[in-house]
Parts: structure tokens; C-alpha cells; sequence
């Protein structure tokens, strides 16, 4: 059942995956630019992938994780609002080559890391950072939803 609702909407991280490069691109090709408005760029990211949540949560009520998928996606929308007001196990069970989900985990920790690790440096860097995170996570997002796309249909039951 949850992997057909991935399969079904697995257009979803390819989408997501197509906006994070953009937004990496911005942030590399225009980094004067990017500094001044970062903020607003991830207030729309975070918005839409909020507003993306919301619906696959109430148009699949079915899934048992619907609630929680709700919630992250109101947060979301609040956190993107508020942006421009104020300038897996169960998946892991039945899906083979699991490890883009793995590498866009290890990816986001790293990058936490890296901000921890040394923030005067981080914030000079920080532009550069955000690019690059959001270009890797692009692709393993977008090689993630086409990988969803070319798995086999189960029988209805």
C-alpha cells in the first residue's frame, strides 16, 4: 500500500529535486544576490514542499503516517509564511536500492555538521553550503522519484 502511494506520486520528489537545483544554482551563479535574498528563497521552498505535504496527506488518508505528514506540511507552510513575513523504516521494508534515502540523510547531516563545526567560517560560507546541499539533494531526489516511477505495479488485492 505505501509503496503504491510512493509509485502513484512519484513525480513528487523529482519536482522536489528540479526546485533544489534551481535554488543551488541561484545560490552559486548570484552569490551577492543569494545573500540578500536566501531567506526568501527557502521561505518558498519550505513553503511548497508544505503545501505538497498537505495535499498528498489528505488525498491518501489511507497511509497510517497521514497525520504526521499533515502536521509537517502545516509547519511548513507556517515556517515559509513567517519566512516572508519577517525577511522511512516502513519504506525501507519494501524498497530495494533504499540508499539515495540513506545518502540524502547523511547529506542533510553533514551539512548540519558542517554549520556546527566552525559558524564564523559557516557563515562566510554559507551560500556555498546551501548550494550544494540543495544540488546533491536535487539529484538523489529526482534519481529517487524515477526509480519510484519504474518499480513494478502490485495486483489490487
Amino acid at each position: 500500500m505505501l509503496l503504491e502511494t510512493f509509485k502513484r506520486h512519484w513525480w513528487v520528489p523529482v519536482l522536489r529535486g528540479v526546485c533544489a537545483i534551481i535554488f543551488g544554482i541561484i545560490a552559486f551563479t548570484h552569490p551577492v544576490m543569494a545573500a540578500a535574498t536566501l531567506v526568501l528563497f527557502f521561505g518558498a521552498w519550505v513553503l511548497i514542499d508544505g503545501i505538497f505535504r498537505i495535499v498528498g496527506a489528505i488525498r491518501d488518508r489511507s497511509d497510517s503516517d497521514w497525520g504526521w505528514q499533515l502536521v509537517i506540511g502545516i509547519l511548513g507552510v507556517m515556517v515559509g509564511l513567517l519566512t516572508f513575513h519577517a525577511p522511512g523504516i516502513k519504506m525501507r521494508q519494501e524498497i530495494k536500492g533504499e540508499w539515495f534515502l540513506i545518502l540524502m540523510g547523511l547529506a542533510s547531516i553533514i551539512f548540519a555538521g558542517l554549520l556546527l563545526w566552525n559558524p564564523i567560517a559557516g557563515a562566510a560560507a554559507l551560500i556555498w553550503i546551501i548550494a550544494w546541499y540543495a544540488l546533491i539533494m536535487g539529484v538523489l531526489a529526482i534519481i529517487f522519484g524515477f526509480r519510484l516511477r519504474s518499480l513494478p505495479t502490485l495486483a489490487t488485492r
